[in-house]
């Protein structure tokens, strides 16, 4: 059996201050403190989701803006998935979803094969959830792709409510990169023909 996977850093700006740590074989639990209430509801969602043990104190100026902290915590965390996957020995690569929740169907596909890259499609104009501009979750998954090195698609497909779309979005998040994750017993080393990723 592999070793437990884990990986912490600190992120210290004149805008924000994160810490993070995660686990990724662990069993889902949290302890998340953003300061902002919808952003630690999904990021409890996406732990309990993807099976990650995530622990996150994030301290940003929201007075001014969410987009800073929420930002920031796309960058840390996508740096802690990185290097606690390591070289990425033995992990299955590709994560997939289609992910429904009550209107809403999103579907998200992640690649960790080191080339970040997001594509986003969600309808135009969706209104904010309380102060939570819908506009940061995508802002969020930039980050998260870009520190991973992940290779994310995420779209919602129908919907209508704010919440239940940002929601599925999460949620699918967190399927994906719960499969992609995963060791493969029939993974010979490094998924990759260049033996590399």
């Amino acid at each position: 059996m592999p070793e437990t996977r884990t990986a912490s850093e600190n992120r210290d700006t004149a805008e924000t201050k994160i810490s993070i740590d995660i686990n990724i074989d662990g069993s889902g639990d949290s302890s998340i403190d953003t300061g902002i209430p919808f952003f630690d509801h999904m990021l409890t969602l996406f732990a309990r989701h993807s099976l990650y043990d995530l622990t996150i104190v994030a301290k940003g100026d929201i007075e001014v803006d969410y987009h800073h902290t929420v930002e920031d915590v796309g960058i840390v965390l996508g740096n802690c998935v990185r290097k606690a996957l390591g070289d990425k020995r033995g992990i299955s690569r590709y994560g997939w979803s289609i992910l429904p929740m009550d209107e809403t169907l999103s579907r998200v596909a992640i690649d960790f094969g080191g080339r970040p890259f997001l594509s986003f499609k969600a309808p135009e104009k969706i209104e904010s959830i309380r102060e939570f501009s819908f506009g940061l979750v995508e802002e969020f998954l930039r980050a998260f792709s870009n520190n991973a090195r992940a290779n994310i698609h995420a779209e919602v497909l129908t919907g209508r409510d704010a919440h239940h779309m940002a929601e599925s979005i999460f949620k699918g998040l967190a399927k994906a990169c719960d499969l992609a994750s995963r060791h493969d017993s029939r993974v010979r080393g490094i998924p990759s023909t260049k033996e590399t990723l």
